[in-house]
């Protein structure tokens, strides 16, 4: 932001007003439609996009973005009704103090345009700007976070939602503000440089524009479109590997670090990711998978889930498809799988009976089933650790759903997080050094409940002990990460987020 006035002549002030650069529309923009400088702009900016890692480089030139217009370079989709806008925001160059990178949502690509916008500044002061009519001046709201890495503006009517974060923090309370733009709307990133001479240089990663799920939709009915993503732990950048229309969840990293597994309409898949092709596994006479199955630690095995024409009950079936043996007893209640141990011997799975849902061991050849959990409320998400010791697993029993573990016996019952979220799905990375986890609002969600279509975090901790942080800031929820999803190096899991909003042409970085 900057205080400083500028003159303009008349005619330099109605270029100013209606100049926009041609703008392209090409694949390789990712998922924008184009991309303009707004304003008269004395160096032309740019837009890079990386196919591999599905991150841009915005540079921008322009004096500012303040009083009654705005001077930058913007890289933008039209987009209707409600939205969620989220990135990842760094400056790759330039030490202007005041220079910008955010999300901008406009009426127009006018330089006059009434707009909102998530701004965070060279020196750090992070805020949402807006201009409520055409024309009109610039007002501001800032945030007490300071330099903030992780942006967020999301449209819910004519209200607009400002959520920030510094990387690996969960979002600082929202800001809102009331704005009528009009249904169809321009949306994206920037760059300004603050200083109509200079040029600065801005990376996004992470960049979704979701359509979230409608006040209407009816749960485990109606669906939204699904996208598998792969999250680099080390840089937290997440590449998109597969889309769909319809309801992917639960994928689970094969052995050989080549494919994974996921369900969809009750079918497990195959999904070959150097080839982006999923190929339907058989799991006769299971037939309607849900999003708990898992591969065992050998890589050879799959414990599935399957309600057919009743309570879901567990199955083994071969990791390449064939005829599925019941292992546990149907009649009994529900059983959905969540671990193998790493010999093989035992399953682990969530099982309902007479009303109580609790962790039992059983025989993976079938056998009597042992129960390991007998508290009041939901125990769920059962998991080895590799070292065959310890049993992870989400309980409510305190009040929020909590992580905890105990020894693989069942004894030593010892909560991990306890914190003011509901946290669940416990993975142990391959090389045994970290747990990651899926954490859910407390205000959106009661501590039993893992439902669709939330604002969800992907949080990380050390197995040893230690602070957790946030490795993905995303829309989803059921489906996201119930089973395993490490990569068999330990750096990387898959999980699915959600959006009806898919990009068909979206580019696919092969491995």
């Amino acid at each position: 932001m900057s205080k400083k006035l500028t003159c303009y002549s008349a005619a330099a002030f109605l270029a100013m007003l209606f100049c926009c650069a041609t703008y392209a529309q090409s694949p390789s923009l990712g998922i924008f439609d184009g991309h303009t400088d707004i304003g008269v702009i004395k160096h032309k900016g740019t837009v890079a996009y990386d196919v591999k890692t599905q991150q841009y480089e915005v540079t921008g030139s322009g004096a500012d973005m303040w009083y009654d217009h705005d001077e930058f370079h913007f890289v933008w989709k039209k987009v209707k009704g409600d939205f969620i806008l989220r990135t990842n925001g760094a400056f790759l160059a330039g030490d202007e103090p005041n220079r910008k990178f955010g999300l901008m949502v406009r009426k127009n690509l006018e330089t006059n345009s009434a707009q909102v916008n998530v701004m965070v500044h060279g020196m750090g002061v992070t805020s949402m700007q807006y201009r409520k009519v055409t024309g009109g001046q610039t007002a501001e709201d800032r945030t007490a976070v300071i330099s903030a890495d992780v942006v967020q503006l999301e449209r819910k009517g004519s209200t607009y939602y400002m959520s920030v974060a510094k990387k690996g923090d969960v979002f600082a309370p929202e800001q809102k503000v009331d704005l009528d733009l009009g249904d169809e709307v321009y949306v994206g990133v920037y760059a300004c440089a603050h200083n109509a001479d200079k040029v600065e240089k801005v990376l996004y990663s992470n960049v979704r524009i979701i359509t979230p799920a409608p006040a209407d939709l009816v749960p485990y009915k109606k669906y939204l479109g699904s996208a598998i993503e792969l999250l680099d732990m080390n840089t937290q950048n997440s590449r998109v590997v597969y889309q769909s229309p319809k309801s992917l969840q639960a994928p689970n990293w094969m052995n050989d670090g080549k494919s994974l597994i996921y369900n969809s309409d009750g079918t497990l898949y195959k999904f070959n990711l150097a080839t982006s092709t999923p190929v339907a596994l058989n799991t006769n006479p299971a037939k309607n998978n849900n999003n708990d199955h898992v591969i065992s630690f050998d890589g050879k095995m799959l414990t599935i889930s399957s309600g057919d024409g009743g309570p879901s009950i567990g199955y083994t079936v071969p990791i390449g498809g064939g005829t599925a043996k019941a292992v546990t007893t149907k009649g009994v209640g529900a059983s959905y799988m969540h671990g193998w141990s790493p010999d093989g011997k035992f399953l682990v799975f969530c099982g309902e009976r007479k009303g109580e849902y609790d962790v039992y061991r059983i025989p993976s050849n079938g056998g009597p089933e042992e129960r390991l959990t007998d508290t009041k409320g939901l125990d769920d998400g059962p998991e080895y650790t590799p070292d065959g010791k310890y049993i992870y697993f989400n309980s409510v029993r305190t009040g929020l759903m909590q992580v905890w573990r105990m020894d693989a016996d069942g004894t030593n019952q010892t909560q991990i997080t306890n914190d003011d979220y509901n946290n669940w799905f416990p993975h142990i990375s391959p090389d045994g050094k970290w747990i990651v986890y899926i954490t859910f609002l407390k205000s959106e969600v009661a501590p039993g409940d893992h439902p669709f279509y939330k604002h969800v975090y992907i949080r990380v901790m050390p197995a040893a002990g230690g602070p957790s942080k946030v490795v993905a800031y995303l829309y989803g929820g059921q489906g996201t990460i119930n089973t395993p999803s490490w990569s068999p190096d330990s750096k990387h899991i898959a999980f699915v987020s959600n959006s009806d909003l898919l990009f068909p042409v979206f580019p696919i970085a092969k491995n």
